[in-house]
């Protein structure tokens, strides 16, 4: 039944009306709240699980970027060493062997400028990547140029000492770093259907909250509309005041409280037009 039907039945067909559909919605509420029940216990366990595993995912992430975090710290920090060590043998004449490629390199700039954008940019998965296969590549070739010449020069201990422990750390770090990377790429689909299963269980928690609510008014309802029908719709008592108050004022040439509303928000809307001019 439409609205226009509903405005042309009179008090006593609207309030049989509404009485009957009380009554079947008395009638068909525990059957909706039972299957909206079993839909409930069907979708906590599935999501109980997704949380569980959620969580044992997000542990070992946090878990590789802890590791990732402590060992690219401790890295930078001898960055300054290790370039302190390469001004002193440069001014002391002991890099003299530099070979030309590895002498053009900036290799500390290059790591720090790596390092940099790592912790200050939005990165995606794939950039990451390549900038620690860049990093990879640097530390490298620095160990091979080490290699070549700490036995050939004995000033180079130093230097050499800090150097090695900067690309270990830088390389444990990085190995984690893509860890956590793959870890959260596995992740991403249990995050999805965990999303979609957190939606559906609120939705259908939602629905049968509000079945429970119309059933426990529904003996309430349908005692007020049995009453109505053999009492009338004027002021019956307590709970029970004219519900025909407005039709009349209509009768008699008033405006209905629908035609009020509307005319108030005219009012309104024009106020906070000129408001606005």
């Amino acid at each position: 039944m439409d609205n226009n039907q509903l405005l042309e039945l009179g008090p006593n067909e609207l309030a049989r009306a509404l009485l009957q559909r009380r009554m079947m919605l008395k009638d068909s509420l525990p059957g909706v709240i039972r299957n909206l029940e079993a839909e409930e216990e069907s979708i906590v366990p599935k999501l109980e699980r997704l949380e569980k595993s959620f969580e044992g995912a997000n542990q070992k992430v946090a878990e590789l970027k802890m590791k990732r975090d402590e060992n690219q710290s401790r890295a930078s920090a001898l960055i300054q060493d290790v370039k302190s060590s390469r001004a002193k043998l440069l001014e002391g004449g002991g890099m003299m062997s530099l070979d030309p490629k590895w002498k053009k390199r900036r290799m500390m700039e290059d790591l720090e400028g790596i390092e940099h954008k790592i912790q200050t940019s939005a990165l995606d998965h794939k950039a990451e990547r390549k900038l620690l296969e860049e990093r990879r590549k640097i530390v490298e070739e620095n160990d091979r140029w080490l290699k070549d010449r700490k036995e050939s020069n004995p000033e180079m201990v130093e230097y050499s000492k800090n150097s090695k422990e900067m690309s270990d750390y830088y390389r444990i770090a990085d190995k984690a770093h893509a860890e956590m990377l793959t870890a959260v790429e596995k992740a991403q689909p249990t995050y999805e259907k965990r999303a979609i299963l957190s939606n559906e269980l609120r939705e259908v928690r939602s629905q049968l909250d509000r079945a429970r609510e119309l059933l426990s008014q529904s003996d309430k309802a349908i005692s007020h509309w049995e009453r109505r029908l053999e009492e009338g719709f004027g002021d019956i008592g307590p709970g029970f005041s004219d519900l025909l108050i407005g039709m009349r004022r209509v009768e008699n040439g008033g405006v209905s409280s629908f035609a009020k509303r509307r005319r108030s928000k005219k009012k309104e809307s024009k106020q906070v037009g000129g408001e606005e001019e």
